[in-house]
């Protein structure tokens, strides 16, 4: 049996349950002084305050540092060839998002340079984008294909997706997201390009098992809803589980489309309506916001205040992507998390590790630091919660921990 003790933390933090939190349990969280942990063969297995079990163990001093669970950033585009930074001076001259797309720039250009790309060249570029995000504190992310727009190369990415998770140590849940555009050879013929993702594309990424998830771009020049629910039914029939890009920028019902289709995560939700925040309420969908794309888009952030008072548990992810959100940095997404959706220390934890794991299916492993869980943590070099709420622009994550193992 491999055990690792982890004794003189100055405070563990970490919210509860197998489950995502919402409401008022969302800010509610567990805090213990003068704490140890015990991890035996990569999982928790108790957590105590005072003097430290005296065991055959591998010890682990935290120097009375704050301890919490691992990072989980649970909306990425981990997969794609090239950069952007030339669309940069256009978007200082006031060009948007939408108006770079019609131009046959943004993902239109990302597709270019990923199918460009060999598999050996998109996997080197991915693993070094993880091990920066594993160092940044992050222990699990979501990565999402959909840079491909054919089925060879979205087969591609999701195989880059799996080939990494074996390899390196942040865990890896793949979406399937052929639906991130209308690719240029179709332009004129969308029709056959829905066919292909419902009738081709999905089937062979479920034969394959290359994904566990399938989201789709519900937007003004993208796809509609009825489109959206479309490809989504078509996903599930395979196994499939809904995600959806919804309200980012117009709301045309990609929210709503949350309690037909049962997705299990709704993403970016800058311009949520009312009626969607409603929507994911009831059907129990985890808000999956993404402040550094509104802060890099100069963007308006997405009413996080309103879907907690709903009762819609609110996740926190990086989006990490070449055109609208170049940053894999979820340190700062907790810091923006505060500052500009006014949301409490207690609630940036809880959206950044129980409610993010929630968001990819994990929250029954991963999460938290309760017995019988993963041992993921993050040894910080701060006093409290409040203190890595609070810094911004350095790295304060001291210690990264995975599956019982020491890993930066």
């Amino acid at each position: 049996m491999e055990r690792l003790l982890i004794n003189n933390i100055g405070l563990l933090a970490t919210p509860e349950g197998q489950s995502a939190r919402c409401g008022e349990q969302q800010g509610k969280i567990k805090l213990l002084e003068k704490a140890w942990l015990l991890a035996e063969d990569g999982r928790v297995a108790a957590v105590g305050s005072g003097a430290a079990p005296q065991l055959d163990a591998q010890v682990l001093d935290a120097q009375g540092k704050l301890v919490t669970p691992g990072l989980v950033d649970a909306h990425t585009h981990l997969i794609f060839g090239g950069w952007r930074q030339h669309e940069l001076a256009l978007k200082l001259r006031g060009v948007s998002y939408l108006e770079i797309l019609a131009q046959g720039g943004g993902i239109l250009s990302t597709v270019r340079a990923t199918r460009a790309a060999t598999e050996q060249e998109l996997s080197d570029k991915a693993a070094a984008a993880l091990h920066e995000m594993l160092c940044f504190g992050v222990t699990t992310a979501e990565a999402k294909s959909g840079y491909g727009l054919n089925t060879e190369d979205e087969l591609k990415a999701l195989r880059v997706i799996r080939r990494l998770n074996s390899e390196q140590p942040v865990e890896l849940a793949a979406t399937f997201m052929g639906a991130h555009a209308l690719p240029p050879e179709y332009k004129e013929n969308r029709e056959e390009y829905l066919r292909l993702l419902c009738e081709e594309m999905i089937p062979q990424v479920a034969r394959e098992h290359l994904a566990e998830f399938c989201d789709v771009f519900c937007e003004t020049g993208v796809f509609t809803a009825e489109e959206s629910r479309r490809i989504l039914e078509a996903g599930k029939r395979c196994g499939l589980i809904p995600k959806i890009h919804a309200d980012e920028i117009d709301p045309i019902g990609g929210s709503q489309l949350t309690r037909e289709v049962g997705a299990i995560s709704a993403e970016h939700l800058i311009v949520c309506p009312p009626e969607g925040i409603a929507a994911m309420a009831e059907a129990g969908t985890v808000a999956c916001c993404l402040p550094a794309t509104s802060f890099y888009l100069g963007a308006t952030f997405a009413p996080v205040r309103d879907m907690i008072s709903a009762g819609v548990p609110v996740a926190m992810a990086s989006d990490f992507n070449p055109g609208s959100c170049p940053s894999l940095n979820l340190q700062f997404v907790m810091n923006l998390g505060c500052l500009k959706y006014r949301m409490t220390p207690e609630e940036v934890l809880t959206a950044v590790t129980l409610n993010a794991a929630a968001a990819i299916r994990r929250a029954d492993r991963i999460g938290s630091l309760e017995a019988g869980k993963q041992a993921d943590l993050v040894i910080w070099d701060a006093p409290d919660l409040n203190y890595i709420c609070y810094r911004m622009g350095s790295n304060l994550a001291h210690t990264v921990v995975k599956k019982g193992k020491v890993v930066v």
